[in-house]
């Protein structure tokens, strides 16, 4: 079953790649997990500060200074806004307020007895603002130094005394959006270079063997005259691991060519004695019996050739050659038809594929004798689909039950109904014709073909070859 990532249309197939991802990914929710944090508390601090400011300015003056000060909004020595005293609320409709802070200094208020029946903390624009306005001009000389950076956010915070008046104070706070964060954007970048970067070098050092260690593998699997073995390299578990393949690959090479050797003595041990009881039925007087007697000898060679076939299919001689498909089913069409057989060539498409020849084409001859032996005829096309080359054989024989198709592709397998030894045939015909496309990397399937009443009008043989 394959994996949520694997399904993922972008997610890349590669070692290296799922790797590098996958600590990309965790790097970047790590920082954006340690964003939110430090934002936070930051966010803590600046509300801590403005609670802390707002309530030292309040509790801070008596009553007598209050009422000295109150002759001017500002404290032209110390730079700070003073408190101011109204009738009415300083807040206007539009302005948001910032219940947790009201709630913090309302609770400071509370524990020093400080005359409080309301408290309401609001930001405003401090451009917005006459008393920050006087304060900016007041302080330009100041405030040039930090003209490159945003204009500070303005909170007030006002107090309702019992006595119905207003005392309120102004606290400047600055913004901490892009100032927090650009430190830690700075640092995740540095992170993605060093530790991206070391991992690359690393996984890399890994993949390279594992990428030729598949390539081995992949060509012994069509393949095992390949000359020397695989040089360990990469880390030492990845240098264990392509020694046991050497040492396994140089063992199945070993016990092939030994199955060689023994299927060809085997072969040689059989017919030689089959070639001498062909030659000795011929002193038979009884041309029945003598007939009976030369089709059972060829049906055992017609079986042996088939078994050595199918055991050397794996590990053939021939090398791989460019090879125009067309063509070579014209030529099987050819053999069949001069033979008098109901062969059809359809729709072809002028593909070129990299081939066994022999081995290819003695999977068409078992398939379409198949198609000749239950369908009567035999109908060929060539097509090209995407990345595959698709050949396909079809008859008007009976079809096989949807239940048997799989089993009909082992060896040895017949159809007792349509199939039957009356009619010839190992049960390896199939089995060898599927094992020649599995060496080119292709696949056989056998489809039913529906008719007009949805009865099985006749059996359809699908090879697909890769292309490229």
């Amino acid at each position: 079953m394959p994996s949520f990532f694997s399904r993922l249309r972008f997610w890349p197939r590669s070692l290296q790649g799922q790797v590098l991802c996958a600590i990309a990914l965790a790097l970047l929710v790590a920082q954006t997990i340690s964003a939110v944090l430090i934002w936070r508390e930051q966010s803590h601090r600046r509300e801590s500060s403005l609670v802390s400011s707002a309530a030292f300015r309040l509790l801070g003056p008596s009553p007598e200074r209050r009422r000295e000060r109150d002759r001017d909004n500002e404290d032209r020595t110390s730079g700070r806004f003073k408190l101011t005293q109204s009738d009415q609320s300083p807040r206007r409709a539009d302005e948001v307020r910032l219940g947790h802070v009201e709630r913090e200094l309302a609770e400071i208020l509370g524990a020093q007895g400080f005359d409080a029946a309301e408290v309401v903390v609001f930001e405003r624009n401090p451009l917005n603002d006459p008393v920050s306005i006087r304060f900016i001009q007041r302080h330009r000389r100041e405030l040039a130094v930090f003209s490159n950076q945003p204009m500070p956010r303005l909170i007030v915070a006002a107090v309702r005394q019992n006595s119905g008046q207003w005392l309120s104070t102004r606290v400047l706070s600055e913004r901490g959006g892009i100032m927090v964060l650009a430190p830690l954007v700075g640092q995740t970048i540095v992170l993605y270079l060093v530790l991206v970067g070391a991992m690359a070098l690393l996984v890399q050092r890994i993949a390279r063997p594992l990428k030729a260690l598949t390539h081995r593998v992949e060509d012994f699997a069509g393949n095992r005259k390949l000359g020397g073995q695989l040089e360990p390299d990469g880390p030492e578990d990845i240098q264990r691991l392509i020694t046991a393949h050497n040492a396994m690959e140089a063992r199945i090479a070993a016990m092939l060519d030994e199955k060689d050797v023994m299927l060809g003595a085997i072969g040689h041990d059989l017919k030689t004695p089959l070639a001498a009881l062909r030659v000795r039925i011929e002193a038979v007087d009884d041309d029945v019996e003598r007939g009976r007697m030369a089709a059972t000898i060829e049906d055992i060679n017609r079986s042996l050739d088939d078994i050595l076939s199918l055991a050397r299919v794996g590990r053939p001689s021939d090398p791989i050659e460019p090879n125009e498909i067309a063509a070579l089913v014209a030529d099987v069409i050819g053999e069949f038809e001069d033979m008098g057989e109901a062969v059809e060539l359809g729709e072809t498409d002028r593909i070129v594929l990299l081939i066994r020849a022999t081995w290819l084409r003695r999977a068409l001859r078992n398939l379409v004798s198949n198609a000749l032996r239950y369908g009567q005829r035999a109908r060929i096309s060539l097509a090209r689909e995407g990345h595959m080359a698709v050949l396909r054989i079809e008859d008007d024989g009976p079809g096989i039950p949807e239940g048997d198709i799989a089993r009909m592709m082992e060896p040895f397998t017949r159809l007792e109904a349509s199939r039957n030894s009356g009619t010839g045939g190992t049960g390896l015909g199939l089995t060898l014709a599927r094992a020649i496309a599995d060496q080119h990397g292709g696949t056989l399937a056998l489809v039913n073909r529906p008719g007009v009443n949805g009865e099985i009008a006749g059996l359809t043989a699908i090879i697909r070859l890769p292309i490229g």
